[in-house]
């Protein structure tokens, strides 16, 4: 008797190039939270403007895992958080906004080729990839 595949995942592979995106972000929110926390001291506990950098670092860390992960929203959430920065540094220097302009545009392009599509779409059971084939 044959076995039912009907239930058995069938997980669609990363790309390189999500994985490498998610590193970048990861390492990107571990390496400023470090850096920011330190600049929190006990004497002023009400520095808003930390707390605010440290939250966009964190956010920077759950899209890296989550993204890892194939969740479809930690990609959406990985580019609102890359073009936040594109309109934080229109106030900064002319290369700064450059370079996250370019950064948005690339993490675009990587982000929603077809093959990562694909990868964020999901998980695929083995009768959904009989029926599409």
């Amino acid at each position: 008797m044959k076995p039912d595949l009907a239930h058995i995942p069938v997980v669609n592979k990363r790309p390189h190039s999500v994985t490498v995106i998610s590193f970048v972000f990861l390492a990107a929110g571990v390496i400023g939270l470090a850096y920011h926390l330190m600049e929190f001291k006990a004497l002023h506990p009400f520095q808003f403007d930390v707390v605010w950098v440290c939250l966009v670092r964190a956010i920077a860390v759950v899209c890296g895992v989550h993204m890892l992960r194939g969740r479809n929203w930690a990609r959406w959430l990985t580019m609102v958080w890359i073009a936040y920065h594109v309109i934080l540094s229109s106030f900064h220097s002319l290369d700064e906004l450059a370079v996250h302009t370019a950064l948005f545009a690339v993490f675009s392009y990587v982000l929603f080729r077809p093959e990562a599509t694909k990868y964020f779409r999901g998980v695929k059971t083995a009768t959904e990839l009989r029926r599409i084939q």
